[in-house]
């Protein structure tokens, strides 16, 4: 093993355990990847960026316009809901139509794509049929998928195989040379899953799930039943003057404000800042119970032993200063101070970005690498921090900086627990006291003793003192939320305002939709939108409380709640997929002729030989912009940019491992473990490799990466690689097993109620017989052929 052959091999084996551990961005690490190479000597800087004027990148992110050129001319449209109508109303024969449907619309079009407009359209079909959807939206996926193996521009591996064929000088694959085979597996995977693997997949009642998104039952799905009631601000009331923001009824008690009525006047869903006014009436969803239990904190008393009990806390604490190191697992993400608690023993006190110091509303804050964190910890706690690799560069704080910085001792006060308060007995975990309002429990002092840092299921006990970091002007809005007056006959006013005005809708996020990612509080629902977020669907369970703590991920299904015109209106909007019916929806179709004969332009040229797929793809997508099937702006949106930085990214690396010898060094060990059986062991080990390798590495990375090994491995063999090259690209693109694999599975799972553990029922089984057919369909359709 040569230098450069170790050189290589090791920026492959770390770019695969960065590809598992998560920690960076797939795209990032590509390009990480491409540095290296250059650091390295590997490969030269032209031909480090080639891999972004390579025909196959151009070729992909074409495809990526003309797929969504024909989404917004309405032919996939038609063809969904006109192909969906022949499914009847049984479940084996819906899922026929659906796989089927969704694989031949993902012979030319984006396979996420696919998913993401017939999800729903299969979710209306199963609400009319009260067919679980969950026996339905996995086919969905599997049928893209399928689908997207039965052309060469079917899917991105499919168009880097035949260019790394192109590039060794080998004959490239034709538009239609995937087509026996894919097809073939299309049916053979239809089949299966229609007979048997939807046996397996949950099943709710009927009932349950195609009723769950109606504006009726959307309320009993989320857990929202029963939570309609009427408020009223007293004329004298601490919160007059305040804005509904300030007030903390939604973020605190954790209420929505669905409409405020004043003399005589309704307004639906009011802004955040609008100012609350003596007599007002609120007509609120949410918790009764735990809003009274809320209102009990309003029993505390200030206290002034502050400086005494931080002289005591003095000699027990230390504060340290630390800084989110670059790759953190807390980069990106909403503080939670309880989970923070937990993780790591200490409390966060401030957080500092350059010469920003924050002291209050810390939960609000994305993290980012740099930030320093002011925290609270014993010192054993703050050694251990010191040594974590979570954050660089520790440092204990004196009292001084303390003061002069932070100016810590300006949010921090004591507060009493009445002799016969209701409290007793509660704890912090209970409530939402402490996160509403951001206070951090510091110590509590009860019969002579200090518990520094105590837990947040420490029981409270009458005649307690607390010490605690926030603001004293925050216990004032509590004893204001306290004054609230709670009409209780007036459940039926605020059920028909609701059912009138106001009604509830289920969307999920676009796969290219620029929500993921984002924390919730940033997006501010109700100013932006108009609407309020009401709950959210994830991993089979709903979420309905700390929502503004939350980071918005693919696959969330999102209840919202707001006025009618609103909801018709997200219908429009690019970020959203609405899963509840809102009226019949009419698509512009004028185009979808020329978008269909630009489309077969494209294939024709492309079959004729006229021109080659990058540039036939390349000019159809600019005739679909001179004939306004989309806009340009909409092409750039329609581009999935992180899978082309990942591709060109990764090529350099495919350049390096056969300029070097690292692929001819790894097909020679295939060769000595497998050669001996037969070419065709070969083959069968390289598909079970990049199966494999397929549930930590993206398929467009993967195919890269093993096109150089199969090129090499075929040509020790003595057989033209197109064999082998044609396995590996089913074995690439054949992602059933878990939902990280592709985006596509991500997408269903939050409407289809699925867990991890419902991809691998189906997935595996189906990976198998996939495996088992290419082998047994190959020498049939593409049969070894002596090397030339």
């Amino acid at each position: 093993m040569t230098v450069d052959i170790a050189l290589v091999l090791g920026i492959l084996v770390l770019s695969i355990v960065l590809f598992i551990s998560a920690k960076i961005r797939m795209d990032v690490i590509a390009l990480m990847v491409l540095g290296s190479l250059v650091v390295t000597g590997l490969v030269t800087p032209p031909q480090a960026v080639a891999g972004f004027s390579n025909g196959a990148v151009i070729a992909v992110w074409a495809m990526f316009i003309l797929s969504n050129a024909l989404t917004r001319a309405g032919i996939a449209n038609i063809i969904g809901h006109s192909v969906l109508r022949l499914a009847g109303r049984q479940e084996g024969r819906m899922v026929v139509v659906i796989m089927i449907t969704a694989g031949i619309m993902s012979f030319f079009m984006n396979n996420i794509g696919v998913a993401a407009l017939m999800l729903p359209v299969v979710v209306d079909v199963a609400r009319r049929t009260r067919v679980p959807v969950s026996r339905l939206l996995i086919p969905l996926t599997y049928g893209t998928l399928l689908g997207g193996l039965t052309t060469l521009v079917g899917t991105p591996p499919n168009l880097l195989i035949s260019n790394a064929l192109a590039t060794a000088g080998f004959t490239p694959f034709g538009i239609f040379d995937f087509t026996p085979l894919g097809a073939m597996l299309l049916l053979i995977g239809t089949v299966f899953v229609a007979l048997l693997g939807r046996h397996v997949l949950p099943r709710k009642k009927p009932e349950e799930q195609t009723q769950r998104r109606s504006q009726r039952n959307l309320r009993m799905q989320y857990g929202l039943q029963a939570r309609n009631f009427e408020m009223r601000v007293a004329h004298d009331s601490i919160l007059v003057g305040k804005s509904l923001a300030q007030s903390r009824i939604g973020s605190a008690a954790g209420l929505i404000v669905m409409a405020l009525e004043r003399r005589g006047r309704t307004e639906l869903m009011p802004s955040k800042q609008t100012v609350l006014q003596g007599g007002d009436r609120l007509f609120v969803q949410g918790r009764l119970d735990r809003f009274h239990e809320f209102q009990r904190w309003s029993e505390l008393v200030i206290e002034r032993e502050a400086p005494v009990l931080q002289g005591l806390m003095a000699g027990q604490v230390a504060f340290v200063e630390v800084t989110v190191a670059e790759g953190s697992t807390l980069e990106g993400s909403l503080l939670h101070h309880s989970d923070f608690r937990k993780r790591y023993g200490a409390n966060v006190l401030a957080i500092r970005r350059g010469d920003l110091v924050r002291r209050v509303n810390l939960a609000y804050v994305p993290l980012k690498a740099g930030d320093v964190l002011l925290l609270q910890a014993s010192s054993e706690t703050a050694a251990e921090l010191e040594r974590s690799t979570e954050f660089g560069s520790p440092r204990r704080v004196g009292e001084r900086e303390l003061s002069e910085i932070y100016r810590l001792q300006e949010r921090i006060f004591v507060v009493r627990v009445p002799r016969e308060s209701q409290l007793a007995g509660g704890t912090l975990s209970r409530s939402r006291f402490a996160d509403a309002f951001d206070f951090r429990l510091l110590a509590l002092f009860r019969e002579g003793e200090l518990t520094i840092m105590p837990e947040a299921d420490q029981s409270l006990q009458g005649g307690d003192l607390l010490l605690i970091q926030g603001r004293e002007e925050d216990l004032d809005v509590l004893r204001g939320l306290q004054e609230l007056e709670v009409e209780r006959d007036s459940q039926t006013n605020v059920n028909a305002l609701e059912s009138e005005r106001l009604g509830m809708v289920e969307a999920t996020l676009d796969p290219r939709s620029r929500l993921v990612g984002q924390p919730v509080t940033e997006l501010s629902f109700r100013e932006k939108y108009g609407l309020e977020l009401a709950a959210v669907w994830r991993k089979g369970e709903a979420i309905r409380t700390n929502l503004d703590q939350l980071v918005l991920q693919l696959g969330d299904a999102l209840l919202l709640l707001g006025p009618r015109e609103k909801l018709q209106l997200l219908e429009r909007d690019q970020d959203f997929l609405l899963l509840t019916p809102l009226g019949q929806r009419t698509i512009d179709t004028s185009k979808a002729p020329v978008a269909g004969a630009i489309m077969a332009g494209v294939v024709v040229a492309t079959l004729l030989g006229w021109l080659p797929i990058y540039m036939s793809a390349l000019i159809g997508a600019t005739l679909m912009v001179l004939t306004r099937c989309l806009t340009m702006e909409e092409a750039y949106r329609a581009i999935e940019w992180r899978a082309i930085f990942l591709i060109a990214g990764m090529l350099p690396l495919g350049t390096a491992m056969e300029d070097s010898g690292a692929a001819r060094y790894l097909a020679e060990q295939t060769m000595n473990l497998l050669g001996p059986f037969g070419p065709w062991w070969v083959i069968g080990g390289l598909y079970i490799v990049t199966t494999l390798a397929n549930f930590v590495i993206p398929a467009a990375a993967l195919v890269v990466l093993m096109s150089p090994i199969v090129l090499t491995a075929s040509v020790d063999l003595g057989f033209e690689p197109q064999t082998a090259m044609m396995a590996v690209a089913m074995a690439a693109s054949a992602s059933f097993s878990s939902p990280i694999s592709h985006p596509a599975h991500v997408l269903v799972m939050g409407p289809g109620g699925y867990r991890f553990a419902d991809y691998l029922k189906v997935g595996l089984p189906l990976s198998a017989l996939i495996f088992v057919s290419v082998m047994l369909l190959l020498p049939v359709f593409w049969p070894l052929t002596p090397l030339k």
